[in-house]
C-alpha cells in the first residue's frame, strides 16, 4: 500500500480535478448546479483541504490521524448528500418535489440552519439528469468517489505505523 503522504496527495489532486471538472462544465456546457450539487462541492473543498493538511503533517502521527478522522467525516458527508442526490433523481416522476427558489435567494431570505434544511430535502432541479459519464450521472460518480475516499481516510487513520 503507498505512503501516508501519496495518498494524501492522490485523494487532494483527485478533490481538484473533480472540482475543476464541475466548474468547467459549469461555464463551457452551460450546466448550472442544483443546491446539492453546490454542497457537493464544499465537501470536496473540505476534503481537499483535510488531505492537504495531512499530507503536510505525514511525519506528525496525532495530526496525521486527526487530518484523516476529517477527512473521512467531511467525505461521509458529501456521500450522504451525494446518496439523497441520486434518491432523488431515481424518484419517479410524480413524486419529484417542485423546483424551490435559488440558492442565493435562501440564502438572502433565511437563517444559514434553515437553508440547509431547505436545500437537503432537494427539489425539482436535483432531479434533473444533464450530463451522464459511461451512463452514471455526476451525483453517482461523487457517491463512488465518496465511498472510497472514506475507506481511504478510515485506512489512514487505523493503518499501523
Amino acid at each position: 500500500m503507498p505512503a501516508n503522504r501519496t495518498l494524501y496527495l492522490m485523494i487532494f489532486i483527485f478533490c481538484l480535478l473533480s472540482l475543476s471538472t464541475a466548474i468547467f462544465l459549469q461555464y463551457d456546457d452551460h450546466l448550472e448546479p442544483c443546491p446539492l450539487c453546490i454542497f457537493q462541492r464544499i465537501a470536496y473543498m473540505s476534503v481537499a483541504f483535510f488531505a492537504l493538511i495531512g499530507l503536510l503533517s505525514s511525519q506528525q502521527r496525532i495530526l496525521n490521524r486527526v487530518s484523516a478522522l476529517l477527512m473521512s467525516l467531511a467525505s461521509l458527508t458529501g456521500g450522504g448528500i451525494a446518496l439523497r442526490h441520486v434518491w432523488i433523481q431515481h424518484l419517479p416522476a410524480d413524486q419529484v418535489p417542485d423546483c424551490g427558489p435559488g440558492l442565493n435567494y435562501l440564502l438572502d431570505v433565511f437563517p444559514l440552519q434553515k437553508v440547509v434544511s431547505l436545500v437537503l430535502r432537494g427539489s425539482g432541479e436535483c432531479a434533473k439528469i444533464d450530463w451522464t459519464l459511461l451512463g452514471f450521472s455526476m451525483p453517482e460518480l461523487s457517491l463512488a468517489a465518496f465511498s472510497f475516499i472514506t475507506i481511504t481516510g478510515l485506512y489512514l487513520l487505523v493503518r499501523p505505523k
